[in-house]
């Protein structure tokens, strides 16, 4: 996996090596040539609120270990954040920032030896009067403390110029040298690299990972339980310093260009050859709203691409993916795909499939779910999602694997909820049962009812609905009706609790006027009850209960596009009591 990272940062020319690494820096402190104060500069998409600023690829960095090594305050060189540069806001007299300027300064002081460009400014922030002036203008910008700032000297940044990258490396080994705590300086001899295989000196600590979130490590071993053979902190997973900075480039591009979070976990996927977005299935399982019903026929479109030869291109093309989640300091690893994109594709066009369900209004199939309304449908609140299932369902939706029980159950009892509180169903989570079978073999479960489905539960659920439609046709709406008092009995012991019902519909028939119950009892109650009444169960597993929904939904869609169709045959145009 990180040897695929290092593989994808170099072919995408995100590789800065150790001691550097891509910024984006929203703040430039502008200076003349000969040193004069000029003004503070918003850089990127100035105005907005999402404005990152300007992305420079190779900024000086330091690690955290190289950060305190020896006990020492230090700041970032040539970037850092705008109170480190100018302190300013309520922190600015306090004697860790005055360090970090104060360090800031002699950095541009040091620098200037092979940049004298650099002397001028570091003579300026050192003047009070100078640091009052940007100070004042940081705050009249709305500048945040945090936020990140560079010079500007002319018209040049001095970030992009190479001329102190020796010095820079030279700068850091001196560092390693000072250090007597974590970022002591590696050992002299070699050790094989895990990534390259080659000989190489091992990083004695990785970088942290940004991204969208707070800087934690992929690989870190601060415990004694992590160490073997004598080994000490990062040697036991040995690779380069410009290895791991290269991982580090790769992760953090993917995190901010393509990362997905699901409810606290990160997805990143890539692709060995580059692909356009609309070729990119992993997309479409997010896809907007707008553009759901586009994402499931572009999914069968490319398949079908794929198959017939038409994007050869497409058919020797593999598909990268992982989940990982943040931990104190830590990334944790969730889970790691690979494979064929063509069998990406299949089983996110399978995914549509499979999750397609009938609309509640029973005319058309219901929209095709994002990913997370299906993960959602499975909880009351998405806070509620636990990060193993997300990673479960992840793998479910892009490797084409069975439906979880945990989802099928949990899925039903937030479908017994909505059914008894009388609320129209949801379509994802109605997908997801319907998927939960299908993926189990039942080749007789499809999107719309299906008389001819053989299990009994399936019938249950279906002649539930009549019932209660029917008592809504005859009285009205009475509160607490047939399947508020008896939807949850019915769905786990049927036959004490369904007969009873029919026999109590004979009342309701007895209201309908106009030939109408005669209409009712031959095309519901009757073909329904046929389909049952030999072989009523006395008790249904969660299994069976999924099914007796399932067959409750469809036939209220059912019914309710037949009363749409023909609204002579009702005494109430009302879309449905229950759906």
């Amino acid at each position: 996996m990180i040897g695929l990272l290092v593989k994808y940062a170099r072919d995408h020319g995100l590789e800065s090596g150790a001691g550097f690494k891509a910024k984006d820096v929203r703040w430039a402190v502008t200076f003349s040539e000969d040193g004069r104060f000029l003004s503070v500069i918003e850089l990127g998409d100035v105005g907005s609120n999402h404005n990152k600023g300007n992305h420079f690829a190779k900024c000086p960095d330091l690690s955290q270990p190289e950060m305190i090594a020896g006990g020492e305050t230090r700041s970032q060189f040539l970037v850092d954040s705008t109170e480190t540069v100018a302190p300013f806001g309520e922190n600015r007299n306090e004697p860790k920032a005055q360090r970090r300027h104060a360090y800031f300064v002699d950095l541009l002081r040091r620098a200037s030896e092979v940049v004298p460009s650099l002397a001028a400014p570091a003579a300026a922030l050192a003047d009070q009067n100078v640091l009052d002036a940007i100070a004042k203008e940081l705050e009249a910008k709305k500048a945040k403390p945090t936020d990140k700032a560079t010079l500007c000297i002319g018209t040049k940044f001095p970030v992009d110029d190479s001329a102190w990258h020796v010095w820079w490396g030279e700068f850091r080994g001196s560092l390693a040298a000072v250090s007597k705590g974590p970022a002591k300086a590696a050992a002299s001899g070699t050790m094989r690299s895990l990534v390259s295989g080659d000989l190489v000196v091992p990083a004695r600590t990785h970088p942290t990972i940004g991204g969208r979130g707070p800087g934690n490590r992929l690989v870190s071993f601060d415990k004694d339980a992590f160490r073997s053979y004598g080994l000490e902190q990062s040697t036991n997973a040995a690779m380069s310093e410009e290895e791991a900075a290269a991982y580090r480039a790769a992760l953090e591009n993917l995190l901010n260009e393509h990362g997905h979070n699901l409810a606290g976990v990160e997805i990143v996927h890539w692709f060995k050859e580059k692909i356009t977005p609309e070729e990119d299935a992993v997309f479409l399982l997010e896809s907007g709203e707008q553009q759901e019903r586009a994402a499931q026929t572009r999914a069968a479109e490319l398949l079908e691409a794929i198959r017939t030869g038409r994007r050869p291109d497409l058919a020797g093309n593999r598909f990268y993916a992982l989940a990982l989640t943040r931990i104190q300091a830590r990334i944790m690893i969730r889970d790691w795909m690979e494979g064929p994109l063509e069998d990406l594709v299949e089983n996110v066009d399978q995914w549509f499939k499979d999750l397609s369900i009938v609309h509640r209004h029973g005319l058309g199939l219901a929209p095709p779910p994002k990913f997370m309304a299906v993960l959602g449908a499975t909880v009351r609140e998405l806070g509620d999602l636990a990060s193993p299932f997300i990673t479960q369902m992840w793998r479910v939706a892009v490797g084409g694997l069975a439906i979880p029980e945990q989802a099928m159950t949990q899925a039903l009892g937030r479908t017994k909820i909505e059914f008894l509180a009388n609320e129209s169903p949801n379509h994802a989570r109605m997908g997801l049962l319907k998927a939960y079978h299908v993926r189990k073999g039942d080749t007789h479960m499809l999107p719309y009812l299906n008389e001819d489905h053989p299990d009994a539960a399936y019938h249950c659920g279906r002649l539930m609905a009549v019932l209660g439609d029917l008592q809504y046709k005859a009285l009205g709406d009475v509160g607490a009706g047939v399947i508020q008092r008896y939807y949850a009995a019915a769905s786990i012991t049927p036959a004490l609790v369904l007969g009873r019902l029919v026999r109590l519909s004979q009342f309701h028939l007895g209201k309908l006027e106009g030939g109408l119950a005669h209409w009712y009892q031959m095309q519901y109650v009757a073909p329904v009850w046929s389909r049952i009444k030999d072989s009523l169960p006395s008790s249904l597993t969660p299994q069976k209960q999924s099914l007796f929904a399932l067959g409750y939904y469809h036939q209220m869609a059912k019914m309710a596009a037949d009363h749409a169709q023909k609204p002579e045959n009702t005494t109430n145009t009302k879309e449905s009591s229950h759906v």
